[in-house]
This record gives C-alpha cells, structure tokens and sequence, in this order.
C-alpha cells in the first residue's frame, strides 16, 4: 500500500508559508489617470503643469476632425484627422470618449493609451465629468480624480475672466457645476485647485498616484 507524502511543513520551514512577494517588489501597473472636473476648475493648467515639472507621464493628445489652428502642431496640440477618419474610429470602437462640438469631432483614441501602457508608462488624460464616466465605464480601474474650485464664487470669477461668457451661458455653467458636483461619489479623489497654488495641486495629484502603487491590489487597466 503506497504511503501517503507528509505535504505539512515541517516546523520551521518558513519557505512553505511565505507568501509570495514578486508581485509587490516587480514593477506596479501602469495607471489611467483621467483629471476631471467642471469647466474653469483649471484642468488644462494642472496638466499643462505636469508637463513643465516633466513627470514621468505619458500625456494623452486628443484627436479632432477640425482643421489646425496657426501655431498647432500634429500629435502635440492635437492629432488632425478627417471626419471620416474619425467616424471609422467610432464605427471600430478605438476611442476612450468623443463628442461632437459645433459640428467637430474630438475624442481620445485608445491606440496612444494602449501604446504608452505597454511601456509601463501611466497615462494622464483630462476630460470633462460626462467624459469621466464615460472612461469610468469603459475601465473600470480608471483613477479618476475629481478637481474641486475653493468656491462657487472663485469659479465663477475664472469664468468671467475669460471675457467669453453672457449671463445665459453664466448661468448654464451654474446649472451644470451643480449637476456635476452632485457626482463626485463617482470618483475616486477630490483635490481641490486653489487659487494661486497651482503646484500644490500638482503635487496632491502626483502624492495619489504615487500612493495608488502601493496598493495591495493593484489596478488593472484592459483596453
């Protein structure tokens, strides 16, 4: 009759209950970060300054259907393609989000996403809140991170200065913030944008992303 192995460790045998450590000394995952928030809250700004601190983020080029602007370069401002390039990446499924503004298209193609997490790099996009959700949605391990102004007041003031608002249109971004402020517990952060402390900001964004490596369970991003 064969005799049974003894697969009980023996005492002191610390191999046999040592749980396994490569996955939290490897390299993390690479992250989708989506910065969102209301119009005028400064995500342009935020992301604007992540690039001149030069953090090591691969930053997403929104692709649109309009002809460039002087000044703009292709695959820096923005990717330039036609509407019917475009539409043949809806009819693919290969954008994150995309809208039709003023009879434009803009979006996110997934191709530069995939590309940049396949390095290892993480991926820093901006979008609105709608877009947000929509990216929500799409990966479900997407960090969103929720850019909160100090006060209502505060955002409005942005808006003014920007010399581009009538009172109807101050009034619909009224509606709107509060409409999307009553969807923050959809995201993951709130950091609030102060004004005059921009790279505070900055530094808040990149402190939960460098927390987010060192989750037990780390996010998986699929496209």
């Amino acid at each position: 009759m064969p005799i049974a192995e003894n697969t009980k460790p023996a005492p002191g045998d610390t191999a046999a209950s040592t749980p396994n450590l490569r996955p939290f000394l490897e390299r993390p995952n690479p992250l989708l970060v989506v910065i969102s928030g209301p119009s005028g809250v400064g995500k342009d700004a935020v992301v604007r300054r992540m690039k001149e601190l030069n953090y090591p983020f691969s930053f997403v080029v929104t692709a649109t259907s309009r002809p460039a602007r002087h000044g703009e370069r292709h695959g820096v401002d923005y990717f330039f393609v036609s509407k019917e390039e475009f539409e043949d990446l809806i009819r693919r499924g290969e954008l994150i989000e995309h809208a039709l503004v003023y009879g434009e298209y803009k979006g996110i193609p997934k191709d530069q996403v995939r590309s940049a997490l396949a390095s290892g790099q993480d991926v820093v996009m901006r979008l609105d809140v709608q877009g947000a959700a929509t990216a929500r949605r799409l990966v479900p391990d997407a960090l969103l991170i929720f850019l909160l102004p100090e006060s209502e007041g505060e955002l409005l003031a942005r808006l003014r200065q920007r010399k581009t608002e009538t009172a109807a249109s101050l009034k619909r971004r009224i509606d709107t913030l509060h409409e999307e402020l009553r969807r923050i517990p959809e995201f993951d952060y709130v950091v609030v944008n102060r004004t005059g402390q921009l790279d505070r900001t900055v530094e808040q964004i990149a402190a939960i992303i460098s927390a987010e490596k060192c989750r037990a369970r780390q996010r998986t991003i699929r496209l």
